[in-house]
């Protein structure tokens, strides 16, 4: 029997990296575009694994489908960890990726300590009564200008720790074998197949 997830998200990048560790498991990934499903759930949580389990839920209600959400961002220590759950929203409405990331440059010109890292939770909502989340990192600094055309979002200013590219100048599976997202899905992989060995005894 197919196994059918509906990504809960509006952002295509994001889908693309969740196909890329689900599909091999012989999970059906769609999009809340290819189910017709339109949904903006408010994100009021005060953390990344709230706000996802409130957009996997939301998507869960509408179809009754296991409906997978991730949130994610950037968190700057000399910041103190903003943007943080605000990544997304960073400097306010009315600004694209490229406007957040000059935002942050700029909020960042005088500081000398760049450490930051990426956080990405997953939350997956499978029925009533079960809930599957995992949790990923990827540590780094930000650089002092943007590098590389591929990722999305800050990657253009992020340099991991230990590497000389940005996450942006990294293709998508050198990228994905390291990234917070990659390090999330592959957690979550896993503690999928605990579900689905456990429901098949």
């Amino acid at each position: 029997m197919e196994k059918k997830f509906v990504i809960a998200t509006n952002n295509p990048h994001k889908v693309i990296e969740f196909k890329r560790i689900l599909e091999p498991m012989g999970i059906h990934c769609v999009s809340l575009k290819e189910m017709g499903i339109q949904s903006d759930a408010e994100e009021t949580g005060t953390t990344f694994m709230e706000n996802a389990y409130i957009k996997a839920k939301a998507v869960f209600d509408i179809c009754g489908l296991p409906s997978v959400a991730d949130d994610s961002g950037i968190c700057v220590d000399a910041l103190g960890g903003q943007p943080g759950i605000y990544s997304a929203r960073y400097g306010g409405e009315g600004l694209n990726d490229e406007d957040r990331m000059f935002l942050l440059l700029k909020n960042m010109e005088s500081e000398e300590n760049r450490a930051a890292h990426f956080t990405s939770a997953i939350s997956c909502v499978m029925g009533e009564e079960r809930v599957i989340e995992a949790e990923g990192y990827i540590f780094g600094r930000l650089t002092r200008e943007p590098r590389g055309e591929h990722g999305f979002g800050y990657d253009p200013i992020f340099l991991p720790d230990g590497y000389e590219m940005t996450t942006a100048e990294m293709e998508g599976d050198a990228k994905n074998a390291i990234s917070h997202r990659g390090n999330a899905l592959r957690e979550f992989a896993e503690k999928l197949k605990e579900y689905y060995h456990d429901a098949d005894k």
